[in-house]
């Protein structure tokens, strides 16, 4: 019962988001709730489920509202034009070099193995070059996912410690055996921003745009230039930097650093009171859809893991494999382990499936850390598109993307990679 009605709450989901007849939020909020009642929950305990859901999602929900607001504020004090400019004229119009450039910055900045820090790093310095240059801001998602995803494999990444808490071994040990096939993720992630540059030129041409120039004088009018601080680009600028170290090096709670961090680069920028209550309203939109979707969120994820509903649903899709193909089944999950992972979210993932897949091949030699490393390759490099996972929210908000667009441009690239890198992985011996 839990297992069916968990399949139908997903369906009618997909299918209500990319019909476009409800917005996220409304499935996220109403389709669990309506299943736990059929399952037989009392509102007691779906009260419960609630809390215990909305209690994961709510410091990523304070985090977006004021990691919007701080980079636009910085945005409007013109910290960005300096380097978006010098990006540009160092790429000319190169589109292909811009997003090898994104590539690597995302790498860079998941060294600390939080998908927050890195969209807040990548995607506020890189957006306004997408801009100017008329590319597509779903390219900066999809590049983002993916390096997060490949760069996400280190011990000190969410997945891989889950992994290895269940394998009952040492999260860095797990993940030496996984570090050429990381490296062989890099360079592949590098081959896609060089395709993808192509295929963006072509796209340009096409159109009849160029990059960086027909804008450009459109973009000068639209811009207040009242709100500009030049003489503030030095003291914006280490702020922004002691900043990102305060996230790296977790000196508070990341939402407390942006908390703290926007109300002063605020004051400082615009001492004016009445100028400082406008700069935040001129924001507030972009914040508030996204943060009301992402709470939301928080009663889908606790509703679906705690009724069972996410357990039950495993147990189904691996019974109903054919008995001679269960040796396989650490491969086959972790082939899956992109559109998996995006419906399942990581603790299901990695406590509930692994557990259970383990189990099964066991028989035929396989260990579990060797299931572990299968089932990181796919979930990982497919976790950006999950609407189940508070930083996806982050991603698109600051993006200004769509959840449906992002999933349908970046879901079959992201799983298409997650399957080369197993491939590869099978080939050298690391599963």
């Amino acid at each position: 019962m839990l297992a069916l009605v968990g399949f139908l709450i997903i369906i009618v989901m997909m299918l209500l988001i990319f019909r476009s007849k409800a917005l996220p939020a409304f499935c996220f909020a109403v389709l669990p709730i309506i299943g736990a009642l059929i399952c037989g929950f009392s509102l007691a305990d779906i009260s419960d489920f609630i809390g215990k859901g909305v209690g994961s999602t709510w410091q990523t929900a304070i985090l977006f509202i004021f990691s919007v607001t701080y980079f636009g504020i910085m945005n409007d004090a013109g910290l960005f034009d300096k380097l978006v400019d010098g990006l540009v004229k160092k790429a000319g119009k190169n589109i292909t070099l811009i997003l090898i450039f994104t590539s690597i910055i995302a790498m860079i900045g998941h060294i600390d193995g939080a998908a927050a820090t890195t969209y807040l790093i990548t995607i506020p310095t890189m957006l306004p070059i997408y801009k100017k240059m008329h590319i597509r801001p779903t390219v900066l998602l999809l590049l983002c996912g993916a390096a997060t995803g490949i760069m996400n494999l280190v011990p000190w990444g969410g997945p891989t410690i889950r992994a290895a808490t269940t394998a009952n071994v040492d999260a860095t040990e797990l993940w030496i055996k996984m570090i050429p096939m990381q490296i062989f993720g890099l360079v592949s992630l590098i081959g896609i921003a060089i395709y993808l540059g192509v295929v963006e030129t072509k796209r340009l041409a096409k159109l009849g745009l160029v990059a960086a120039e027909t804008e450009e004088a459109d973009e000068e009018k639209s811009v207040d230039l009242s709100l500009k601080r030049p003489k503030l680009l030095w003291f914006n600028l280490i702020f922004t930097i002691v900043l990102i170290i305060a996230l790296v090096q977790k000196w508070l709670p990341t939402y407390a650093v942006f908390m703290v961090g926007t109300i002063i680069v605020l004051a400082v920028n615009y001492p004016d009171p009445q100028l400082q209550q406008k700069r935040i309203q001129a924001h507030a939109p972009s914040s508030i859809m996204l943060t009301v979707t992402l709470l939301c969120a928080g009663i889908f994820l606790g509703v679906m893991t705690q009724t069972g509903m996410v357990l039950e649903m495993s147990k189904v899709l691996i019974s109903a494999l054919p008995v001679g193909l269960q040796r396989y089944l650490h491969y086959i999950v972790g082939a899956l382990g992109a559109p998996l992972g995006m419906v399942l979210g990581p603790d299901p993932y990695y406590y509930g499936i692994m557990p259970i897949i383990g189990q099964i091949v066991e028989p035929f030699g396989v260990t579990l850390d060797t299931v572990g490393r299968a089932m990181l390759i796919g979930e990982n490099v497919g976790l950006s598109v999950s609407p189940v996972v508070p930083p996806t929210f982050l991603a698109i908000g600051l993006a200004g993307v769509d959840l449906k667009e992002h999933i349908k441009f970046s879901f079959l690239p992201l799983w298409a990679l997650s399957v080369v890198m197993m491939l590869f992985a099978i080939i050298v011996g690391i599963i």
